[in-house]
């Protein structure tokens, strides 16, 4: 498909470089031959898994997030390190956050967080034929798993009570693929 707008990167200079992300500030050609400025957070991206028992519950995950300051409703995710490979890092968060593995996944696709600002890619699939193992947190990692009914967690989207925007994204998606008999 051709895209019927541009921005082409022009000049870009590192501000920040940390452990998670690295922040440019850029300078944009516009499509109508001006130059804007653009500050863009790189991020490696993240793996997201939605665990899906066959009793109709998921696994969701209660943490604490510093820049919300809250503790908020998740599903299972992490971050990637630069070239790991999606898939691999989902079904290590399935153990290591919830203390599961599985027999199948399913792939719900890519979304993009934040668009505006920011290079993340959050990749997302569902985990079913469920086997408990055990859990094994990262050292600065603190959170309790839950399993809460689909449809629970779809009335938590709905009211306003999760959130985090791979959650909303991942029960939705999930809901949506078993209502239609595709899943």
């Amino acid at each position: 498909m051709d895209a019927a707008h541009f921005e082409k990167k022009l000049t870009s200079e590192v501000i920040f470089e940390g452990r998670v992300v690295t922040l440019t500030k850029d300078t944009a050609l516009l499509e109508n031959g001006k130059t804007a400025t653009r500050e863009v957070v790189h991020h490696h991206g993240g793996a997201c898994i939605v665990p899906y028992f066959e009793d109709g519950t998921i696994c969701m995950v209660r943490q604490f997030r510093y820049a919300m300051q809250q503790e908020l409703w998740e599903l299972p995710a992490g971050k990637l390190e630069q070239g790991e490979d999606p898939f691999e890092a989902a079904k290590r968060e399935l153990e290591e956050e919830c203390g599961l593995t599985a027999e199948h996944y399913t792939s719900l696709g890519e979304f993009y967080p934040t668009v505006g600002y920011d290079t993340e890619i959050i990749y997302t699939w569902v985990a079913t034929g469920l086997t408990k193992t055990h859990m094994h947190l990262d050292a600065d990692e603190f959170l309790t798993p839950d399993r809460v009914p689909l449809q629970k967690a779809y009335e938590m989207v709905l009211s306003g009570e999760i959130k985090d925007g791979k959650t909303i994204a991942g029960v939705l998606k999930l809901k949506a693929l078993l209502d239609e008999g595709k899943l």
